[in-house]
């Protein structure tokens, strides 16, 4: 009898994939997967409640090998938010790249409505904890529940603008996925851009010290 596969979530994944890429859609059941790679069926259940949550731990794994990647370039931690967010989508699609026949099986049918699309809730929450991290420059706003409504509305503002780009990217023919690039830059910029509070803090604190000093003017 042949030794039975040493059996770990990362292993699972590879053979997941591995199978949908020959196939072209999920395996029968789980026993028939098992079968078929030498494991015990029970063994599967210690890391996955079923085919779905495998799907879900890939999109979640892309992230997480981006963010290795990002943890040891050793100039990544004096990068600005903007140039963290850049690198960020770079690398991560750079993984989604080395991945490309997989992720368009996993996404094309569903393309047209990425923001619902469950396979994607592991990236999500990982992807929007992310932006947290990068501190962007916001209103300071004192009122508890107003700032928490500022904070929600930015991560799902961040959160839209991957899935755009995800979207940008599987429709992408160009060569090296050079115009996913250009979408990356511009988009990314364009957020800071309109994101940039400097002037209204600017221009807010100016009103402060004119209503301070009561000062009138006739011109």
């Amino acid at each position: 009898m042949a030794k039975k596969t040493t059996i770990t979530a990362a292993r699972i994944i590879n053979f997941y994939m591995d199978y949908v890429l020959e196939h072209q859609k999920q395996p029968a059941s789980v026993y028939a997967f098992a079968k078929a790679n030498n494991f015990d069926e029970a063994l599967f259940y210690t890391f996955y409640a079923n085919f779905e949550a495998v799907e879900k731990s890939i999109f979640n794994a892309f992230f997480e090998n981006t963010m290795n990647v990002l943890m040891q370039s050793t100039d990544y931690e004096t990068y600005d938010a903007r140039a963290k967010l850049l690198s960020f989508y770079y690398t991560f699609f750079e993984n989604l790249t080395a991945n490309r026949s997989y992720v368009v099986y996993a996404l094309n049918k569903h393309k047209n409505s990425l923001k619902n699309l469950t396979t994607l809730t592991a990236l999500k929450n990982s992807f929007t904890a992310y932006i947290t991290t990068l501190n962007i420059e916001t209103f300071e706003i004192e009122h508890e529940k107003i700032a928490k409504i500022q904070d929600k509305g930015i991560k799902e503002s961040y959160w839209i603008q991957l899935l755009m780009t995800l979207k940008f990217w599987l429709d992408d023919s160009s060569t090296g996925f050079e115009k996913t690039d250009i979408f990356i830059e511009k988009s990314v910029n364009t957020s800071f851009d309109l994101m940039d509070i400097k002037p209204f803090k600017s221009a807010i604190d100016f009103g402060k010290f004119l209503l301070k000093e009561k000062m009138n003017f006739n011109i």
